[in-house]
């Protein structure tokens, strides 16, 4: 049979009854389409958790209070304890341990602000200089706190731009005026650039001020609530990682590492593990899409097989004047494979329009990915020829005698 008999052949077949060739068509459309959404869903948040979290900061080792069972296993209930790091702690770091380039001890906070008859309740982060380096804070406008400002215990905050908003307006310049924590008033110096979030875990809504400063006027005593370590390698992590533990276990005087009072997380697993719970989640959302797509495959099967019956004499006419088994096998396949091939090219429209819905209208970052894509088209592939096969089989192996005298 030749490839342009065979075409002609395919499509006048599936155009004779174009009800029915629709609806087989829209069942792989809903399934391609659904599949490509969810993927899209997956890995989009597999993109912003992986930069939300990349966003504080490069090679990020973070050092925080608690008690753990091992290193980097907490305890549940541990986390919180904020008397177990101090000051001194970090300035051991930074002198003592040549693999950490950068040191950012900070205390914080949430408590109320108020500024011009307004107010907000938002996080007080006393930071030093170094801060802006480890966790990737830019400033937008005016300057960030600085180690002059620390060692004067200066009075002066940085705002988030949400908390500018919030206490000063849209399109206000904050710069210059005065805002007021604790009843301490302190000079607006500075405004950071915005970096995106959501409650509690929201970096843009929040006040930097000087370390010295929040430690003597808001803490009064020298406890740190974490400490952000900066490696100069993201190979060396593991390494300096270790270095801190010894180091803050001889300090605290501790000698069993089960018992340490402090815990550390090491930016490259946070992200391997929110990888690993973001992929899990995309194959979960996929799989369920999939059974769509299954749905999609006993409809085209349910055709073809009615299609058989319905040509059964044009079957065994074709057997007549010469046609071979593979002949007929190839016929119905084709049938079964381009039902399934066009759903396949809408279903990647309806998937991408859906993706970019999601986006625009629900606020929820998607990634259509070239993968997904062909996964989409090899899977429709697949769908025709897996269940276009046994009603193609069905009809060649019919006797064309019976198939002539089928009423």
């Amino acid at each position: 049979m030749k490839i342009i008999d065979l075409f002609e052949q395919t499509f006048s077949s599936l155009l004779a009854n174009k009800a029915r060739s629709g609806l087989t068509v829209l069942g792989i459309v809903i399934g391609i389409g659904s599949v490509i959404a969810m993927v899209s869903i997956g890995q989009g948040a597999q993109g912003s958790i992986t930069s939300s979290i990349e966003s504080l900061g490069s090679n990020l080792l973070m050092v925080s209070p608690g008690f753990q069972r091992g290193v980097g296993q907490q305890v549940s209930g541990g986390r919180g304890n904020a008397q177990t790091l101090t000051l001194a702690d970090a300035e051991a770091i930074k002198n003592e341990l040549p693999g950490a380039e950068n040191v950012a001890p900070q205390y914080s906070s949430r408590t109320q602000v108020t500024a011009k008859g307004t107010n907000t309740n938002t996080s007080i982060s006393g930071v030093t200089a170094a801060y802006s380096t480890v966790r990737n804070v830019a400033v937008e406008n005016g300057s960030f706190i600085t180690d002059e400002n620390n060692k004067a215990m200066a009075k002066v905050a940085v705002l988030g731009p949400t908390t500018s908003t919030d206490l000063f307006g849209e399109g206000v310049d904050p710069i210059g005026q005065t805002i007021r924590v604790k009843n301490i008033d302190f000079k607006v110096v500075g405004v950071t650039v915005a970096k995106g979030g959501s409650g509690f875990s929201n970096q843009d809504d929040a006040i930097y001020i000087p370390l010295n400063t929040a430690l003597h006027y808001i803490a009064g005593d020298t406890n740190v609530s974490n400490i952000s370590i900066q490696g100069s390698d993201q190979d060396a992590l593991d390494q300096l990682e270790a270095d801190v533990t010894v180091l803050l276990l001889s300090r605290h005087k501790i000698s069993d590492a089960t018992l340490a009072d402090f815990q550390i997380m090491n930016q490259a697993d946070i992200v391997a593990s929110a990888s690993t719970i973001t992929g899990t989640m995309t194959l979960l959302l996929a799989a369920i899409a999939g059974i769509s797509l299954l749905v999609g495959g006993i409809g085209i099967m349910n055709m073809m097989l009615t299609t058989v019956t319905e040509r059964t004499r044009e079957i065994g006419l074709r057997k007549a004047v010469g046609a071979k088994k593979g002949d007929i096998t190839v016929q119905f396949l084709a049938e079964a494979v381009t039902l399934t091939f066009v759903g396949g090219v809408f279903g990647v429209g309806l998937g991408w329009l859906a993706s970019f819905a999601v986006q625009q209208f629900g606020g929820i970052t998607t990634q259509v990915s070239v993968s997904s894509v062909l996964l989409a088209f090899g899977v429709s592939a697949a769908i025709g020829i897996i269940f276009g096969y046994y009603p193609a089989w069905r009809a060649a192996k019919l006797n064309p005698i019976t198939a002539l005298r089928y009423e």
